[in-house]
């Protein structure tokens, strides 16, 4: 464990440099230094989390630390990114001759940020310009430009966006989260602060972790993985599950969170091995727009999923090696008292040790809303990367009633 003295700059991973992941120094000085000393960034814009607007110093003290750099800033974005508030964020920054724009908060700003500075530098709009980025088919796309502001993000939680170069955000009219994918990574900085993960409500950093045991446990479980995809989950893993049972027991304890969030780093870098996730992230992504927790989604659906597919005999060796991990953990063996000890058992037991929905009624989902979440995960391209492809609406109906109530 660092000091919190000892600033760390260190690329993503060794074979992808970028994002620069900063931590060890508090989140205003990191992100003087990068404005200043690194760029030499003249004009930004801060997009922060309302409730830590509201609740908590954090953004006063990036205030204080960027003074006049400072020339705009938005509080606050509902969940899962609203195309129309991209936009009313885009018609605020337009007239400002942005340079660099900072996030602090959870996913759904970090997704804003990233299809913000897309769009800045191709000039949208409104929705049909929004809707050219997505259409990555379109014979324009390959002409779209690069994105030219710097951004910095300072996540909240542990889903991880803030090391991806895709961002997802939801059309409202359509209600369904579409996939952008900018030509390249942003941001460029990711800074970590554990006492700025520490203004995060319980129930939202636990299901954002279970979230990143998602992205681990649906790697190795995939038909596609290899040997770095294992090694590198299973890493994550050994840092999310005593970190995440730490922080529960005392969500004041700042080494639980930065353990949690170098898990959670752990967990994407999965996606250099294996980019493709299986039925619970596709399904999730559909879910979600429907008013539920990012990371609650993996809660409810990551079992359904497992057990799913162990039944249909698709990847039992993959669950099997998995499972013999986790159960090497001390912290995984005393959650399985009297407790069956297959994957999707032991997930649901860690799911119910944090206290966090295990069921869709449990989130205000219910059976009548289960035809259309199927037929929108469907479109969702990790369906069928699924180890059972999921190609049939009969498919998903059946996980959906695993965890019906």
């Amino acid at each position: 464990m660092l000091s919190p003295s000892q600033h760390v700059i260190e690329p993503f991973a060794e074979s992808q440099p970028a994002p620069l992941v900063s931590y060890g120094l508090p989140y205003a000085q990191a992100c003087r230094q990068f404005i200043d000393s690194y760029w030499n960034c003249k004009r930004v814009y801060l997009l922060i989390s309302a409730s830590l607007a509201e609740k908590s110093d954090v953004f006063n003290r990036l205030q204080k630390a960027l003074g006049t750099k400072i020339v705009g800033a938005r509080i606050g974005l509902k969940p899962h990114t609203l195309w129309s508030e991209i936009l009313e964020v885009l018609d605020d920054m337009r007239p400002l001759d942005v340079d660099c724009i900072v996030s602090v908060g959870a996913g759904s700003l970090t997704d804003a940020i990233k299809v913000i500075a897309w769009a800045l530098a191709n000039g949208v709009c409104d929705e049909d310009d929004l809707a050219k980025l997505v259409a990555c088919d379109s014979p324009g796309y390959a002409d779209l430009k690069l994105p030219t502001i710097r951004s910095i993000s300072v996540p909240t939680s542990l889903s991880g966006g803030e090391y991806t170069s895709f961002a997802g955000a939801t059309n409202d009219k359509t209600q369904k989260k579409q996939l952008f994918t900018p030509p390249v990574q942003n941001p460029q900085v990711v800074v970590l602060d554990p006492e700025v993960a520490a203004t995060m409500p319980m129930r939202l950093f636990l299901g954002s972790g279970i979230r990143a045991v998602d992205h681990c446990v649906e790697t190795v479980c995939s038909l596609k993985s290899n040997e770095m995809g294992d090694q590198i989950s299973i890493k994550g893993l050994e840092l999310l599950v005593p970190a995440l049972l730490a922080y529960k027991r005392d969500p004041s304890n700042l080494e639980a969170i930065r353990n949690a969030q170098l898990g959670a780093l752990e967990a994407v870098k999965t996606s250099i091995y294996v980019p493709e996730k299986g039925g619970s992230h596709a399904i999730g992504h559909m879910l979600g727009p429907l008013g539920v927790a990012h990371g609650e989604t993996s809660c409810i659906l990551l079992p359904a999923v497992c057990r799913y597919n162990a039944l249909k005999g698709a990847n039992v060796q993959r669950q099997e090696k998995l499972t013999k991990a986790l159960l090497a953990s001390p912290h995984i063996q005393s959650l399985l008292s009297n407790a069956k000890n297959d994957l999707a058992s032991i997930i649901e037991n860690l799911v119910k040790a944090l206290g966090l929905p295990r069921a869709l009624k449990d989130v205000g989902i219910s059976g009548d809303l289960f035809d259309k979440l199927a037929e929108n995960s469907l479109l969702d391209p990790w369906a069928k990367e699924n180890p059972v492809s999921l190609v049939r609406k009969e498919q998903i109906l059946e996980i959906l009633d695993m965890v019906a109530d």
